[in-house]
């Protein structure tokens, strides 16, 4: 537990010193070489399955041709030459779409690729493939068949109008054909309207103690203020209700609450935009009355993010210093009303972990972190500082806290477990020579906890308390630091992150687990705010309860009461959970592991009623059919799993396997009659399957143009096509759910967004509602029963999202402003877009 601790303290501590930028770099790279290889083989997939349709369907239709025209017998059997060879013609449309119109990151590749004779073969192909097609149009008894063949194809041939008209929308520069459903009269008329209904932030679950310290306060009013992504919570207690304060763009860093205790600064990171062009970091000071925003502080001056934020005392609160995280960690104090900078100063190339003004004195700041713990004095204008000397006494890697004590004294908590007491010493002239000035040195050192001191706190009366790393103690010591009282907080929330006095006996802690704890030293505590500590991507509602259950990277699995806001119930899974369904029954859910296992959990006995594995890749999707009947177990190594399931969902039965995928299964959906599926690969394909008759591949996918789905989970698919924006990637949209009255569509993007569109939503720029809130990807959307609620995971803010879902003129907010999305191509033709 020490060395985890130990080590996530000191790799949040040294994060902002050692080489961001080279690591992102190298991400991106990696990432794009990874996407070119993903988009090669999908390319090389498509051409090879068309060319084997085409090669079982050129047959009927050279005998259906030489039946009306015998001379059209000489064409097709015509011969030509190919590297020396006779061969004889194909019928050859557009079934190389894949590699006529590759991707963006593709092309340069292709072009290499013109001078291979095989490359030469296409091109006559696609000549002779001409001549035949102008041949049939001559017989109007078979221009509707051929038309009807190459639409099965996937071809551009399709025209409006026509049994089979099409819509090809573009990412990444690969064509993707959608095939336009029947209650469709005229695709062009239709209109894209924002939905009926919209979104309003109900609660927020979890609360980022993980690598963030000083950010839990208790004000007067009874409400906890602490913050998680973009998110600044404040939870009456007592009342178990939640405000939010939403003005951050980006995730929260840093709190300090002024001496009034209504007013708060929060200060945020900067963040990137969708471009990837780095935003502004900033400090906003807001009355937490109101939650009106009083200033905005440091627009255009702070580099990376805001580390650590503080409001003088013995002033009233008129100045706010700020440390942000660029590489020397600027040290700036403003005059926060006037938003004008008193002073500033380079601090230190070290990471810096805390900040605060003198009780007593104005001009005299601390600072400490990584190394160090400094002493500065604002005069006139600048800051000056001293190192505080350890001399005989071990320096550690880390000073992660300090507290003013009454009687004047600094005392620091470190990474060795002390407790260390500063104080001024006289100049040492024989050693330092004339001039010397005082300096500040260690008085005392006091063994505190096994690890680390990872925060302190002050009580009224001048005791002290201290919260530990390793032992997960939090200490009551008097005065003059001699242990009175401890306690030990359970293992499962992690260790003492910060403290907060509620009354001398009550406490409010939080732990490096992301929990917030209350209780006393008698008592002992309890959780009132847990959350996951990794990424997330794992979501289900279930089907008749307002429940739902999330997963992640921590190999938690918690199970949440939406209309309580509250945790049912949690259990630990040996390995990362990545994605689960309910079983329609509502008694048991099923959850995706990332080693290919999956195991089914009984919700009230919360035990696994069944193991098994499918592969051995992640797997990406769980879902059951309508009646329960069948899972779809949808895997990275490019197959969808099939089970039969019975005895309500504790047993199953391998029924088949779904192969055809060219890359690895991203989304799936069941059809209502729960007959065939409907499924989404990572090279964007869409592919159908009859898993009723035998989980055959549909090679046509125009008959599955008018197929009703029970679910609506595929991010692409003609009823979605336009919640695309322009441009995308293919990764952009991680997740999208529509909703089960069927009138919307909530989307999960890579930009920190939330989206609510109107269903079908199958045009390009669809207007959408734009809901902030995450500091990182969004990973899954699902609606609630009875579409009460939406719920967002992020993925790296380890938050979730619980949105309220109201018809519009209720509960309007100003700063959900309309956002316009994609661009996609009719009958392959690009539009403008503009």
């Amino acid at each position: 537990m020490d060395g985890s601790t130990n080590s996530l303290d000191d790799a949040s501590a040294e994060s902002s010193t050692e080489f961001p930028d080279k690591l992102s770099l190298m991400e991106v790279r990696l990432q794009a070489q990874e996407d070119e290889i993903t988009l090669l083989k999908s390319s090389l997939a498509d051409a090879l399955r068309k060319l084997r349709l085409h090669d079982q369907q050129i047959p009927l239709l050279k005998q259906q041709l030489i039946a009306v025209n015998p001379a059209a017998a000489r064409v097709l059997n015509q011969p030509y030459y190919v590297d020396g060879f006779f061969k004889p013609c194909r019928m050859s449309t557009s079934s190389l779409d894949g590699l006529h119109h590759p991707p963006n990151r593709v092309r340069r590749n292709s072009e290499k690729l013109s001078r291979d004779p095989q490359d030469k073969t296409k091109q006559r192909l696609s000549k002779k493939a001409a001549s035949s097609t102008n041949l049939l149009s001559r017989s109007p008894s078979l221009e509707s068949r051929a038309k009807d063949l190459i639409s099965s194809t996937g071809s551009q041939g399709a025209r409006r109008g026509t049994q089979s008209q099409s819509i090809k929308m573009f990412i990444r520069g690969r064509p993707i054909t959608m095939y336009i459903p029947s209650n469709i009269v005229n695709y062009e008329e239709l209109k894209m309207d924002l939905p009926s209904q919209r979104l309003d932030l109900d609660w927020v679950y979890g609360y980022r103690g993980r690598d963030c310290r000083a950010n839990l306060y208790l004000l007067p009013s009874g409400e906890a203020v602490y913050f998680i992504a973009c998110v600044v919570v404040l939870y009456h207690i007592g009342n178990q209700t939640q405000r939010h304060y939403r003005k951050h763009t980006d995730c929260v860093r840093c709190l300090a609450i002024h001496p009034d205790k209504v007013r708060v600064a929060s200060g945020q990171t900067a963040g990137v935009d969708k471009d990837g062009k780095p935003l502004q970091p900033f400090v906003h000071i807001w009355d937490s009355k109101t939650l009106v925003t009083l200033q905005q502080i440091g627009l255009g001056t702070f580099e990376r993010g805001v580390g650590a934020v503080a409001f003088s005392n013995s002033d009233a609160g008129t100045f706010l210093c700020v440390i942000d995280d660029s590489n020397e960690h600027m040290f700036s104090v403003w005059d926060w009303n006037k938003n004008t900078k008193h002073a500033e100063v380079k601090s230190t190339n070290e990471a810096v972990l805390a900040v605060d003004f003198s009780p007593t004195d104005i001009n005299s700041i601390i600072t400490c972190g990584k190394s160090h713990v400094y002493f500065w004095t604002m005069s006139a204008g600048t800051l000056t500082k001293k190192q505080g000397i350890f001399g005989k006494y071990k320096k550690p890697k880390f000073i992660l806290c300090f507290v003013f004590s009454l009687t004047g004294d600094v005392l620091t908590g470190d990474s060795e477990g002390n407790i260390l007491t500063w104080g001024k010493s006289a100049a040492d002239i024989k050693t330092l020579g004339k001039g010397a000035k005082e300096t500040f040195q260690i008085m005392k050192q006091t063994r505190a906890h096994e690890g680390s001191v990872f925060t302190m706190c002050i009580l009224q009366g001048g005791a002290i308390l201290s919260g530990g790393g390793k032992d997960r103690k939090i200490i009551r010591w008097s005065a003059d630091l001699a242990p009175e009282r401890e306690c030990e907080i359970p293992e499962k929330f992690g260790a003492v992150r910060t403290i907060a006095d509620v009354d001398g006996e009550e406490l409010l802690v939080g732990t490096t687990r992301n929990a917030i704890l209350r209780g006393t030293f008698s008592d002992g505590f309890v959780a009132i705010v847990q959350g996951h500590v990794d990424e997330m991507w794992g979501l289900a509602t279930h089907p008749s309860q307002n429940i739902f259950l999330t997963c992640g990277n921590d190999r938690q699995v918690y199970v949440w009461n939406a209309e309580d806001h509250k945790l049912d119930w949690c259990t630990t899974l040996e390995e990362s959970g990545l994605c689960a369904d309910f079983c329609p029954n509502g008694a048991v859910v099923s959850v995706g592991l990332s080693t290919g296992r999956w195991v089914v959990l009984d919700l009230q006995t919360k035990e696994v009623v069944s193991d098994m594995t499918d592969g051995n890749e992640q797997l990406s999707v769980m879902r059951y059919s309508p009646d329960g009947c069948f899972l779809a177990v949808g895997s990275h190594d490019n197959f969808i799993y099939i089970y039969n399931v019975t005895e309500g969902g504790r047993r199953y039965m391998r029924f088949g396997k779904c192969t055809g995928h060219s890359s690895f299964i991203t989304h799936l959906d069941w059809s209502k009659d729960g007959k065939y599926i409907m499924s989404n690969s990572g090279d964007y394909e869409i592919l159908y399957w009859d898993v009723a008759g035998g989980c055959k591949l549909l090679r046509n996918r125009f008959e599955s143009k008018d197929r009703e789905w029970a679910s609506y989970t595929c991010v692409l698919g003609f009823h979605v096509m336009g919640v695309w924006l322009e441009g995308s990637d293919g990764t952009d949209i991680n997740a999208l759910c529509r909703s089960h009255s069927e009138s919307m569509v909530a989307v999960a993007d890579d930009f920190c967004k939330v989206h609510l569109f109107q269903y079908p939503c199958p045009k390009p720029k669809a207007p959408s509602y734009k809901y902030e809130g995450h500091g990182s990807h969004v990973t899954n959307v699902r609606f609630t029963l009875n579409d009460s609620y939406l719920v967002s995971l992020g993925g790296k803010d380890t938050c979730i999202l619980q949105w309220r879902v109201k018809r519009t003129g209720t509960g309007d907010n100003k700063e959900h402003v309309p956002s316009f999305s994609p661009v996609c191509s009719s009958s392959g033709s690009p539009e403008n877009g503009t």
